[in-house]
């Protein structure tokens, strides 16, 4: 790895205690503050507040996907082994064989770094800093989208570029930060088309990171498509080259963290771009606006780009374009600039499954200085320290009562027992209405089989 450059490390602030500039110390990036050495992943600076527990928490998710893999292997070779097949069938089931080998193999190839390291520590320092990595957000997750980035989605690519474009109209980004920046695409667009002084992609996922460097100085890198709906057999596991149009030049870097404990000092870029994102992160939209602020120079410009389908279960949080307009303007930005385009979205060649997107863009530039706002904390107290009470929420106690009887119909699955015994059984002790038993138990059976299916077993 070569060292961060000066001008790099001057923008960086430890994500661990928030506030002490970065050194650099044997080619990884050190706080003299929490003598917390910082690794890097295959040369990119790895900067999570809890960078071990992050690293062993990547490299299980990594495993996972490999076994999951494997499991998929082994249920196909088990088919194949059947004399009952089309022709047409077997055809199609060898070739799965052949693409999904050859994905394993290039997955592991390219998070070999991962495996690397013994020195980890568990998990309790991780969970006492409050930090987590997003538990629906598996490696694979958005594998899809390198493909997109750096293959076949130029049209798409372009009018996403064109969007972000129109909405930062006049302002010329000198030092741009992208987060979330995924595989990578739009942050090298960016980069390419107005030629910053300085350019960040940062993103929380090392392999769509680690494929978005190495393609965008220029290497061409083999990867396996899986569409969600091949037009043909051939198109499962199509073999795909990821390139950029051009290299780019030495001013265009990438970094691996978490947004929520960001690594860098305050007042540092003039250009913030986030892409679909804010619908997606956890932290209120209020809170992550004024992190944007404070990561900015005075005049600097947030340009968000993407969907507004927030997640967040709570319905106050579930946030309109207007109610977004507000929130921005509360958060030390003038009323934003916003617009809507459709885009085409995921529209493969070897898919028979795209749509098209209406996408929001806003351009807000910063007018006021926002009082510092707290750590985001993943976790509350009682459950990262255990010495508080657990709160007895009226979802423990329906989880209770769900987890209880779902025990006790299983403790009835004896080999012996008939659908219609347990059926009479769970009657017998109240547990659901006579009239309504036998159907109840059913649709729990059938959730359990399909369940065990889905699982391979």
């Amino acid at each position: 790895m070569t060292p961060p450059s000066a001008t790099i490390s001057a923008l960086l602030a430890c994500p661990r205690c928030d506030k002490t500039p970065m050194a650099t110390q044997d080619n990884d990036l050190y706080c003299s503050g929490c003598k917390v050495k910082f690794p890097n992943f295959a040369g990119l600076p790895w900067l999570f507040a809890e960078p071990q527990a992050s690293w062993a928490e990547w490299r299980a998710r990594w495993q996972y996907a490999l076994q999951q893999l494997k499991l998929s292997l082994d249920r196909i070779n088990e088919t194949l082994r059947s004399t009952d097949l089309y022709a047409a069938t077997r055809t199609r089931l060898e070739h799965r064989v052949i693409a999904e080998t050859a994905h394993s193999k290039d997955i592991e190839a390219l998070l070999a770094p991962l495996g690397l390291r013994t020195d980890l520590s568990g998990i309790s320092t991780y969970l006492a800093l409050r930090t987590r990595l997003p538990p629906d957000q598996g490696l694979l997750t958005y594998y899809n989208n390198v493909h997109r980035d750096w293959c076949w989605g130029d049209k798409e690519n372009a009018a996403s570029l064109a969007l972000v474009n129109d909405a930062l109209a006049e302002h010329k980004p000198k030092r741009m930060l992208v987060l979330g920046a995924g595989a990578g695409r739009l942050t090298y667009d960016l980069h390419q088309y107005h030629t910053p002084d300085m350019s960040i992609g940062f993103d929380f996922n090392p392999l769509l990171v680690g494929i978005a460097a190495r393609v965008s100085t220029g290497e061409r890198i083999t990867m396996r498509e899986f569409p969600i709906a091949p037009k043909t057999a051939s198109d499962y596991g199509i073999e795909r080259v990821l390139q950029a149009p051009e290299p780019a030049n030495d001013q265009l870097h990438w970094m691996i963290g978490d947004i929520h404990r960001l690594p860098f000092a305050t007042q540092q870029f003039d250009t913030i771009v986030t892409p679909w994102l804010i619908d997606i992160v956890p932290e209120e939209l209020g809170s992550f606006a004024s992190r944007i602020n404070q990561l900015l120079t005075d005049d600097g410009c947030w340009i968000n780009f993407g969907s507004l389908s927030f997640h967040n279960t709570h319905p106050a949080a579930q946030y309109s374009q207007e109610e977004c307009a507000a929130i921005v303007d509360a958060s030390g930005f003038l009323p934003p600039h916003i617009a809507t385009r459709s885009i085409p979205y995921m529209d493969s060649p070897s898919s028979r499954h795209a749509r098209t997107e209406e996408v929001i863009a806003w351009a807000a530039h910063k007018d006021a200085h926002i009082k510092r706002t707290t750590r985001y904390e993943a976790l509350p107290d009682w459950l990262v320290r255990g010495q508080s009470p657990v709160p007895l929420t009226q979802g423990v106690r329906t989880q209770t009562t769900t987890t209880q009887v779902h025990a006790f119909l299983l403790s009835l699955i004896d080999g012996k027992r008939s659908l219609q015994d347990i059926a009479k059984i769970a009657a017998a002790k109240q547990l659901v209405p006579a009239h309504e038993a036998e159907a109840t138990i059913r649709n729990f059976l059938i959730k359990m089989a399909d369940e065990g299916r889905r699982l391979g077993y």
